[in-house]
């Protein structure tokens, strides 16, 4: 149900003798862009989930443009590379369909993440809604650390794994570990990700990898981001590879730039697909001559509005369906 279009390019014919495919993974639509080794354009629209045709809309889409039968496995050593901008970490932040997470933080803490700065968005309210979290459990693990980061009190190992086995029993296998002054020593921290592997934790997310900044709430609430998303991304990762194999595989992050599937995380993930939207409007902007636009970026889910002046504006901090 796709439609190809099929164009010559000037550029020259490709040395590498190989094919490049550009994706486009959205939760209605999957667009694909395929570069023949002679420098020929071909593209494919196709529904995103379609379970009764394909198993994966990219691969069907890279399928379609090789002209391969519908069982047929895709040729490596056709392809040289895959590169990926898709909505999967946007969606299920906007329709809440991230993985069950439980929060691990410093005893005394358990409740900073939703009491946040205390912000009143709307302040003559009368009846005031709870700060939407991530997470559906906390465990308070009676660790501290000094402003220093020094330790002042130890980790319980013992009482900590049989903790984790309790929260692996309610059907958790995702976890955001977040302590104070982890980003100075990350020693706790990393015990607990050691254990939680051990029990059989599937993702443990570190705030001192995820954002080490000084700050515990923001810290915090990008390390739940990233525990609820990156099972969702390693889902969608691993299903890819079953059908491209050992193709390399880029995703766009939401800073624009690109990283390799291996390191494509909740965090990089939340505006993966607007973000190759304003690269690809600026690109087009300066090819013609033009300094300021504005881009609209439709999709079947969500809508994206950006404006661009000749050069990128770049935020440290934003906002989706409620979550930082």
């Amino acid at each position: 149900m796709g439609i190809v279009n099929r164009k010559k390019t000037s550029s020259k014919q490709d040395q590498s003798g190989k094919w490049k495919f550009w994706c486009d993974r959205g939760g209605t639509f999957t667009d694909v862009i395929g570069i023949s080794p002679q420098g020929q354009i071909f593209t494919e629209k196709l529904l995103s989930v379609n379970p009764n045709d394909y198993q994966d809309s990219t691969v069907e889409g890279i399928r379609r443009i090789l002209k391969l039968k519908k069982n047929e496995n895709i040729p490596e050593k056709l392809i040289e590379k895959i590169r990926i901008g898709t909505t999967i970490g946007t969606n299920a932040l906007l329709e809440n369909k991230g993985e069950p997470t439980v929060l691990i933080t410093t005893k005394g803490f358990e409740d900073s993440l939703q009491i946040g700065y205390q912000n009143r968005p709307d302040l003559f309210a009368l009846a005031i809604q709870p700060k939407k979290v991530l997470y559906e459990n906390t465990l308070a693990v009676d660790e501290r650390l000094n402003a220093e980061g020094k330790v002042v009190k130890s980790v319980d190992e013992i009482s900590l794994k049989q903790a984790l086995i309790e929260i692996i029993d309610k059907g958790i296998y995702s976890a955001a570990v977040v302590f104070m002054h982890s980003y100075l020593n990350p020693k706790h921290e990393l015990i607990v990700e050691k254990l939680a592997k051990q029990v059989g934790f599937r993702n443990v997310s570190l705030s001192h990898k995820v954002a080490k900044t000084i700050k515990f709430i923001a810290r915090g609430e990008t390390t739940c981001v990233d525990a609820y998303l990156t099972p969702v991304l390693q889902k969608y990762i691993s299903k890819l590879s079953e059908g491209l194999g050992n193709i390399p595989l880029q995703f766009m992050q939401s800073h624009g730039g690109l990283v390799a599937a291996s390191f494509f995380r909740g965090k990089h993930s939340v505006l993966s697909g607007p973000a190759g939207g304003v690269v690809g409007a600026a690109y087009a902007a300066r090819n013609n001559g033009l300094k300021k636009i504005i881009g609209f970026d439709m999709g079947g889910t969500s809508t994206d509005v950006c404006h661009y002046s000749g050069r990128y504006e770049r935020t440290f901090e934003n906002e989706v369906n409620g979550f930082k």
